[in-house]
C-alpha cells in the first residue's frame, strides 16, 4: 500500500511508540574505554590533541578505571608508553613492562572489570613501526616471535583478552598457540583484523608516542581501497583462531562493519578511532555542531552498522548519557 493509506510518521508522534519499534539500541555495555598509561607517580599528562584524554601513570590509571566501572563502562583497552624502547619491542614482553604493571594494579583493586590488551610494537620501538625492520621495511616472520612472547606475558599478568593490532600475517595463529602452550587456552583473542592505514590516526600517535620514523605503514595495514581483501584478511583471523573480529577505524569503514557482520557473524567490534573523536570535539569546541548529540548520533551508527563492540574515548560522555536515559 502507499500513501495516503500508508503513512510512516505515523509511528513517529507518539514518543513511547517511536521508543517501542526503535531498531537500535546502543547499551553502555557495548562500550570499551582505551586508555593510555606511563611510567611515574601521580601523572596525568594531557593530550592535547585529544581533549580530555591523558597518559596517566599506573595510580592515576587505577582511579580512572574505577571511575569508568562506576558508570557501567567495564571494558579497558590499555595501551602503554614505555620508560625505554628498543629496536623490535622486546621491553612490551617484559614481566615488569608499564602495560603488565597496570593490569596487576588494576586486578588488585577491580573485580568487575575487563581488560583488553593490546599487542603490537609501535609505542615500543624506537623507530616507530609496528615489528622488527630488516632492509627497510617490518619483517613479518621475525615480528611473530615478539608479538607472541608480548601476548604471553600479557596474558601472565593477567589480561582478560588479547588484542593484536599489528596486522601482521599470520599473528593469530603464532598468538594462539603460545597462549595455548602457556596454559591460557582460556584467554580469547580479539584480531584487529582488518585496520586500514588511515589519516585518522593522527592523535593516538601523540598519545601513544608511537609514529613511525621513516615510511609509512602501508606495506602492512590495509589500503583504504580495499574491501573485498578486508573480508579475506577476517576469513584469515577467524581461521587461525581469533575469537572476535575488529574493524579500525570505524566512520569512514561503516561498509565494512555491515559486511563484516553480514558474512561471518562473529562478535564484531569497530574502533571509534582518535581523529574520529577529535573532529567531533573540536567542532563542537566551536559550537559548529551539537556536541553531545553528534557524538551519539556516530555511536549509533556504528552500531547500527553492525558493531557488537565499540571501542571509544567518548566512552565516559556516552555512558553518562545512557545512564541519564534509563
Amino acid at each position: 500500500m502507499a500513501f495516503p493509506d500508508t503513512r510512516l510518521r505515523r509511528l513517529r508522534y507518539n514518543k513511547i511508540l517511536r521508543n517501542m519499534v526503535t531498531e537500535t539500541h546502543l547499551r553502555v555495555e557495548d562500550l570499551v574505554y582505551p586508555l593510555f598509561v606511563c611510567p611515574g607517580e601521580n601523572v596525568k599528562n594531557p593530550i592535547s590533541s585529544m581533549p580530555g584524554n591523558y597518559q596517566m601513570s599506573v595510580d592515576v590509571l587505577v582511579e580512572e578505571c574505577k571511575k569508568a566501572v562506576a558508570k557501567g563502562v567495564k571494558s579497558v583497552l590499555l595501551f602503554g608508553i614505555p620508560e625505554h624502547k628498543d629496536e623490535h619491542g622486546h621491553v612490551a614482553c617484559q614481566s615488569n613492562g608499564i602495560v603488565q604493571k597496570a593490569i596487576r594494579a588494576i586486578k588488585a583493586e577491580i573485580d568487575d572489570i575487563l581488560i583488553i590488551a593490546d599487542v603490537c610494537n609501535c609505542e615500543y620501538t624506537t623507530h616507530g613501526h609496528c615489528g622488527t625492520i630488516i632492509d627497510g621495511d617490518v619483517d613479518n616472520d621475525s615480528t611473530l616471535k615478539t608479538l607472541a612472547d608480548q601476548s604471553v606475558s600479557l596474558a601472565e599478568a593477567g589480561a582478560d583478552v588479547i588484542a593484536p593490532s599489528d596486522m601482521m600475517d599470520g599473528r593469530v595463529l603464532r598468538i594462539r598457540k603460545a597462549l595455548d602452550l602457556a596454559n591460557f587456552e582460556k584467554i580469547p583473542i580479539m584480531s584487529y583484523a582488518a585496520k586500514y592505514a588511515s589519516g585518522f590516526y593522527g592523535p593516538f600517535r601523540e598519545a601513544a608516542e608511537s609514529a613511525p620514523q621513516f615510511g609509512d605503514r602501508s606495506t602492512y595495514q590495509m589500503n583504504p581501497a580495499n574491501s573485498d581483501e578486508a573480508m579475506r584478511e577476517i576469513a584469515a583471523d577467524i581461521e587461525e583462531g581469533a575469537d572476535m573480529v575488529m574493524v579500525k577505524p570505524a566512520l569512514s569503514y561503516l561498509d565494512i562493519i555491515y559486511r563484516t557482520k553480514t558474512e561471518f557473524e562473529m562478535p564484531t567490534a569497530a574502533y571509534n578511532v582518535s581523529g574520529e573523536f577529535s573532529m567531533v570535539k573540536a567542532a563542537g569546541a566551536k559550537d559548529w555542531i551539537d556536541e553531545q548529540r553528534v557524538m551519539m548520533e556516530v555511536l549509533l551508527s556504528i552500531k547500527r552498522a553492525g558493531a557488537d563492540i565499540i571501542i571509544t574515548y567518548h566512552a565516559l560522555d556516552a555512558a553518562d548519557i545512557l545512564n541519564a536515559q534509563k
